[in-house]
Order: structure tokens, then sequence, then C-alpha cells
């Protein structure tokens, strides 16, 4: 499905409980799960997307403190075939979720528990330690895919606290 003049939001991700996003690189490359659950929707198509048409990004963030939704749109999303381990690029963010969790990702290649691509200075590896793959760099700012129940996924300085209920991403048409 390529943007061709309007289109509706494509879910790329779904996280509804807390199990089901450690996984290895070829699941994430794949894809897993099912939109009435967790969700990837891959690594391969979401490349395969934003290199060939332009779309925006958009979070929806649910606070597990107060229930309250919020949300974080980015103007420029790209995410590099395999062969640039799905570097992301990503800026012009907008929204209500009180702090650009995404932008210390910019420009880093995605890590999975059997393939560390991060930066982390303090973690030999956040994708292993806190479960679910992403675009790390710093452990703590954007981790909605984190999967190991006593750190719970997060967007750092959300409203009402970090911790996320649920979290979706959604690829837009410009």
């Amino acid at each position: 499905m390529l943007c061709i003049g309007s289109c509706a939001p494509l879910l790329i991700q779904q996280h509804i409980h807390l199990s089901g996003f450690n996984h290895s690189w070829n699941v994430y490359k794949r894809g897993f799960g099912d939109i009435n659950s967790n969700y990837w929707i891959g690594n391969d198509m979401l490349s395969y997307l934003t290199t060939n048409d332009n779309y925006t990004l958009k979070f929806d963030l649910q606070s597990r403190s107060t229930g309250k939704w919020f949300y974080a749109e980015y103007s420029t999303f790209v995410v590099l075939p395999e062969a640039h381990n799905y570097k992301l690029q990503v800026a012009g963010y907008s929204g209500n979720a009180g702090y650009d969790s995404l932008h210390r990702s910019n420009g880093m290649v995605f890590s999975t528990y059997d393939r560390d691509n991060d930066q982390s200075e303090v973690d030999p590896n956040c994708a292993a330690r806190y479960g679910g793959g992403f675009w790390y760099k710093s452990c703590f700012h954007c981790g909605v895919n984190t999967s190991k129940s006593a750190f719970y996924f997060r967007w750092l300085y959300l409203p009402g606290g970090w911790q996320l209920q649920k979290s979706r991403m959604w690829l837009q048409c410009k």
C-alpha cells in the first residue's frame, strides 16, 4: 500500500500487554502478532513503505497511572533496509506527550536481544536486559517495545508518569 493522495493510517505497532515483544532479529524482520493484540508490522515492510513513499509517524500513548491518551507525531520517518540494520531517520516532533522521547533514537540502528546495536554506556544490551527490539541509544527514553515486567514499557516524561498502559504507532500519508 503506497500513498497516493490521501490514505487511512496504517498500524505498524501495538503494545497492549507486557509480554509478547521479546523476539529475535529475524522475527522483528518478518513481523509478529495481529492488530487485535500485540503487533509489529515487520522491519522489512516498514523499510519498504518508508523508503518508497512519504509518511509521518504518530504514536498514541496511554498513561498507565492516569489512563489518559497522549500523542507524538514526527514529520519525517524513514527506516533504511536491513543492509543498514534498519537505521532510523526521524525528525519534526509535535504533540502533547510532554517530551520528544524518540529524538535520541534518530540515526540509530535496530537492536534485539540477539543483535546488540545500541550505544548505551550503562547497559551492555538494552534489548536483552529490558526485552523487546527497538532503535535503542539510551535504554530509558523511548521504550514502547520493552517487555520485561519489572520495567514496563515507557515514554520518558509522559504527563502523569512514564509507564504506559498501551502504545500504538501509525504511518500516515503526507
